[in-house]
């Protein structure tokens, strides 16, 4: 079952039902005004919802088409918005670049912070922002929207808790980052808003794509048209969606709708740091991994953060070479 939230002129839109090419979809508001409320209500609306769909493969219901620039993030807000950093090597190769030791914990125990959640942009919308020299990057990740999960959940029960998967842009000011975590109190002004797919499909239709609380293809990432990332979702993921679950409900319960994010999805080759697409490698999901890696390599970094008029565009691909989320494309712009 594939989901959308198409905008109609208020804040949280209307949920339609799209078919699986994401080419048509029919109005679900009949069932639930918003994803937000199908959430809340999950065991009771989810069916209906499934019927609806089976209808919709069959043309038995009333249909338009299903364009992605009239698609809000499947979620324009939600309750909790939490990323975590379950590729490890991501995070081993910035704390590398600065010449700081990766304590043993980070391989047992998940980065996470909390992000806002009140105004996710579309995944057509620019993203704007007043200063090139804040270090505006892109992030590819993966996320899941969950029911209700208690507090203490192991991970194997989380997995359960999962209703949705999506793809998401963790847009990242990198040169606010520092001053902010030497505060000491982790990130706010650095971490604006998110984009998310077009839309948002249950565990069910990926398929074999899913196993074991990880999605096993290559996201893609291009810059300004040009690959930037291929990287292997199912590789290199340290921690599960189950794993990463469990640890944000470790002292609390999570209400229907949460949004739990993987990090960027990062690739090691050979034991080693990644190579370019252009070199034969799989790429990064991030400007920042790049830069790391140039540092590392040649003493400083060289390929810049986005500038005004840069545009990424993020997707994923099933077996068949057909888009699962739908893109989301945005364009850098000046407030």
């Amino acid at each position: 079952m594939k989901l959308a939230t198409l905008k109609d002129g208020s804040r949280d839109g209307k949920l339609v039902v799209v078919n699986e090419r994401l080419t048509y979809c029919t109005d679900a508001s009949h069932i639930a005004p918003t994803l937000q409320a199908a959430l809340d209500d999950w065991a009771a609306v989810a069916p209906k919802l499934a019927l609806l769909a089976e209808s919709l493969s069959h043309e038995a219901v009333p249909t338009i088409r299903f364009h992605e620039h009239d698609a809000l993030s499947p979620l324009p807000r939600a309750y909790q918005w939490a990323d975590g950093s379950a590729y490890v090597n991501h995070v081993e190769l910035v704390r590398k670049a600065r010449g700081a030791q990766m304590p043993d914990s980070f391989w047992t125990d998940p980065l996470m912070y909390q992000g806002g959640s009140d105004t996710f942009l579309a995944p057509r919308d620019p993203i704007r922002m007043r200063d090139e020299a804040w270090g505006i990057d892109m992030e590819g990740e993966i996320a899941v929207v969950t029911g209700d999960v208690p507090m203490g959940v192991s991970p194997e029960e989380a997995l359960e808790a999962i209703q949705l998967v999506m793809i998401v842009n963790d847009v990242s000011l990198r040169g606010l980052i520092p001053a902010e975590l030497g505060k000491g109190f982790g990130f706010f002004q650095s971490k604006p808003s998110s984009a998310f797919s077009p839309v948002a499909v249950t565990p069910d239709e990926l398929g074999d794509a899913w196993q074991d609380g990880k999605l096993h293809l290559p996201l893609s990432v291009d810059l300004n048209g040009a690959p930037f990332g291929r990287a292997q979702a199912g590789v290199d993921m340290t921690f599960d969606f189950g794993q990463l679950i469990a640890h944000a409900a470790k002292s609390r319960n999570l209400g229907a709708g949460t949004i739990i994010g993987s990090g960027t999805v990062s690739n090691k080759l050979d034991g080693g740091p990644g190579k370019p697409v252009s070199e034969g490698g799989v790429g990064y999901s991030c400007i920042a991994e790049i830069r790391m890696i140039e540092t590392i390599k040649e003493g400083q970094a060289k390929t810049p953060f986005m500038k005004f008029g840069d545009t990424v565009r993020i997707e994923m691909l099933d077996a068949d070479g057909h888009s699962i989320f739908g893109a989301i494309e945005q364009t850098v712009e000046k407030v």
